[in-house]
This record gives structure tokens, sequence and C-alpha cells, in this order.
């Protein structure tokens, strides 16, 4: 699938005064496209996009309208409040003041795997609440502003979250969910289980693993997390610190070395990691293996 772009979406953020200071640009992101800038008081109007638009107000408080005529909307929107725009709709808008953002767009097709494939349309939010997405926001634009080449399947997960907690808080009438099954089938586990040892040293996206096991990746996720009691990307960090710890005992490579070819961006996201998981540094493991031959 193509990468999300500038182009999928409504065209805010083509705006002549608004600087984006991070997106996913370039990153290879299929269901998900992420900015965070500074905006400027505009009114405009914009054309129906692909994607469904979310807007998390990082600061304010500001006034925001949106519609024309006899069916416009206005709500003064405080910090933490979300703007939500559903996909295949015109938009007409009036931001009254300046105030920072996290934009973003997401697919109609990870809105539909979240709702176990069947249609879904959000309603069009102004200023609500909402603790999760605003969660999941700061945390995709904080990921996107630190990005590291083994962060892919941990923005996947994070896309299907925020896709799942649209379709359960801001779609009004769903259609009764079809029962699901708990877990991975043993076939299914030990396909996935391969290609995480066959590409562990590479960014591994959820689609790729979702595939594995002929799911979408909604359903994966859901199935993985229900059967092994882990998320895809805490498994697969979880046998990369496997493979790093055998080969850190057993071989010659440097610490730098052994971390790439396991798939952590570099040797300080190796440390960091096995301090965590393991109370010990890659160094520290090094050492004791030595003294041990």
């Amino acid at each position: 699938m193509a990468e999300l772009g500038l182009a999928d979406t409504l065209g805010v953020l083509r705006q002549p005064d608004i600087r984006p200071r991070a997106t996913s640009a370039g990153l290879g992101l299929t269901d998900l496209y992420v900015s965070s800038q500074r905006e400027r008081p505009f009114r405009a109007d914009f054309a129906a996009a692909p994607t469904h638009l979310l807007v998390l107000h990082l600061n304010g408080t500001v006034t925001v309208r949106r519609g024309r005529g006899d069916v416009t909307r206005s709500r003064t929107v405080l910090p933490g409040g979300l703007f939500l725009h559903p996909a295949g709709r015109e938009l007409s808008v009036e931001l009254e003041g300046g105030l920072d953002t996290v934009h973003a767009y997401l697919t109609d097709q990870v809105l539909r795997e979240a709702n176990g494939g069947r249609p879904v349309e959000p309603a069009e939010e102004l200023g609500v609440v909402d603790p999760l997405a605003e969660q999941l926001l700061r945390e995709l634009d904080s990921t996107v502003r630190h990005w590291e080449p083994s962060a892919r399947t941990y923005v996947d997960q994070l896309t299907s979250m925020l896709a799942a907690q649209v379709v359960r808080r801001h779609v009004s009438r769903l259609p009764a969910p079809q029962p699901a099954r708990s877990g991975l089938s043993d076939r299914q586990l030990a396909a996935v289980r391969t290609l995480m040892h066959d590409r562990i040293g590479d960014p591994l996206p959820i689609a790729d693993l979702a595939a594995a096991a002929a799911l979408s990746p909604s359903q994966f996720t859901r199935r993985f997390r229900a059967g092994t009691g882990h998320s895809p990307h805490q498994y697969l960090l979880g046998l990369r610190l496997e493979r790093a710890v055998r080969l850190l005992r057993t071989g010659s490579a440097s610490i730098g070395q052994v971390a790439r070819a396991c798939g952590f961006s570099h040797q300080e996201h190796l440390t960091r990691v096995m301090r965590t998981r393991m109370g010990t540094t890659p160094a520290a493991l090094r050492r004791e293996a030595q003294r041990g031959r």
C-alpha cells in the first residue's frame, strides 16, 4: 500500500500560515498521517478528503465554528478538546485564535477493521473530551518526533487503538458486533513467530504480521494479545532482546552491531530496553559472560 501523505488530507495543513513542526511524511505509514503545528486564525472551505480527521487542541482556549448559514455550530474549545471530521464530507470552518495542534488522518480501511470489517461513519465532533484519544494522539506525536525505525510496529498498534477508540466513542449507531475468537491458532502463532525471527533486524509493520496470520491488522492485534498476553510490539521487543542477549554472551560483535542486528535503533536503545526488562546493561552482560569463559 502507498504511504498516506499530505495529498490525502483536507488541505488545512497547506495553508500558508501553517508550518508543521513534525510529520509522519517519509515514515512509510499507510493508515495514518500525523502532523503537529502552530495554527493561526483562519476561515476557509475545504473539499472532502478520503481520510477521517482528528485534531487535538494542545492549548487555547479558542472558539471554533464549523458549517455555513443556518447550520453553523460554534464552541469554545479548551486544551485537550478534540475536533473530528469524517471522511468524504466538505468542511467549512473558522478558527478565531491561534493554538498548537496535533492532526491525525486515519484511512476508512483502518476504521472498518476496528469495526469488524463493517462500514462506519464517525460523528462530527467539536470540542469533545476523550482522554484516551488524547493520550494516543500525544503518544503518536511524540513517537513521530523522536522516530526510530524499530517504532514501526508500535505506531501501527497505536493507530489501531486510535481507530478502535473512534469507533467505540464517536460513532452514534453501530451494528451488533460478531462473536470474536480468542487468541491465534497454533499455526497462526507459529507463522507470526517465524516472520518475527526472520525479520528481527528490520522494521516490521503490523500489516505484515497480520498477513502471516491471514487476519486484518485490528483482528490480529486483539487476538494476539488475547493469546499471548502481550501486544505484538512488546512481544517482538522480547524476541529481539533474547537474540541480543544470546549474541552478547556468545559472539564477538560490538554492542552497537548487536543492537542493529537485533532490530534496535542504536546501542542506547538496546541499553534502555535491557535495563528496564532485565535490570542490567549490554556491557555488564558481556563482562559477566567473558568472566565465565
